[in-house]
């Protein structure tokens, strides 16, 4: 059934790369970023109460930028309605992907959007069978491309109130957040829904992650999987897998490396990826301490004098 598997991860780690790969194996396609399925779920948005479809999904969806991508008309939309029996809110959007992968000539249909690493609770629960990969990567490297990300204005990062103040650490405290929403998430799931992905291997590895990736999917291994760069159109996507692109080592200054770890440095070392200063100074500990307090909505701690 689809969604067959979610792609998901802190924005900024890659996801469009794993999803670049997995398009390209025979059995799969997975579909462009959505935003809306969870969210207009949780808000009932064009639903009743109980989560069973009305007419007015169908304008909402048509409204929606996002929802253009999968070229899906109104016709095709009405049609999943056609019998006038009610329709849950996770079998119309199950329909959807099934159009999708009928336009992909594929059977299976997945779907990337990173921000839905918080929302895997309810995600499961509209598909129990459902898979995730949650893609990793070094929190430091994410900052990073924050920092060079056209977008980053417009995310909800940027909307945090210490965000103009302290960017490094603000992206440090978001991408913490994340990751352990989703690894949270995914032990309650056990290991047949989900399933984790380091960035740093996938780019040194990619072989030997996508064999395990496949076996995780229940899919056979395809080496079409690492061409995908082959049958790209567009010339920003056909970029084979490249290690390196982001290297906080020689790229990010060291007191923005140290604002980093003094954040998030307990989630770096949990993951095993090591520090640049075993030892922080209190200044840069209390910095980190009110940022996370302003972000969290508790009391800003005192200045140290």
């Amino acid at each position: 059934m689809n969604p067959y598997v979610f792609i998901v991860g802190c924005p900024r780690s890659g996801t469009t790369l794993l999803r670049h790969i997995l398009m390209a194996h025979p059995q799969i396609t997975i579909t462009p970023e959505s935003h809306w399925i969870p969210v207009w779920f949780e808000e009932r948005k064009g639903l009743t109460p109980d989560g069973m479809v009305t007419s007015q999904l169908i304008g909402l969806l048509l409204e929606h930028p996002r929802f253009a991508r999968l070229r899906i008309g109104r016709e095709e939309l009405a049609g999943l309605m056609a019998d006038g029996h009610p329709l849950s809110y996770s079998a119309f959007v199950t329909g959807i992907l099934d159009l999708y992968g009928k336009r992909k000539h594929k059977l299976l249909v997945g779907t990337k959007t990173p921000q839905y690493v918080r929302r895997m609770p309810t995600l499961h629960s509209l598909w129990p069978r459902a898979r995730f990969v949650h893609l990793i990567r070094d929190g430091r490297d994410v900052c990073l491309s924050f920092a060079n990300w056209s977008k980053t204005p417009q995310t909800r990062l940027a909307c945090l109130p210490t965000w103009k103040d302290d960017p490094v650490s603000t992206s440090a405290l978001w991408w913490e957040s994340n990751v352990r929403l989703g690894r949270e998430s995914g032990k309650s799931l056990g290991p047949e829904l989900y399933y984790e992905v380091r960035y740093e291997s996938l780019v040194a590895h990619p072989r030997e992650e996508c064999e395990a990736l496949s076996a995780f999917l229940g899919l056979p291994y395809d080496d079409a999987m690492l061409r995908f760069d082959e049958t790209q159109t567009k010339r920003k996507e056909r970029r084979p897998i490249t290690p390196g692109l982001r290297d906080w080592r020689t790229q990010m200054s060291g007191d923005d490396v140290e604002r980093f770890e003094a954040m998030a440095g307990d989630l770096l070392d949990e993951l095993g990826c090591p520090r640049a200063f075993p030892r922080l100074r209190p200044g840069r500990l209390e910095d980190a301490s009110r940022i996370r307090a302003r972000v969290e909505g508790g009391v800003e701690p005192e200045a140290s004098q």
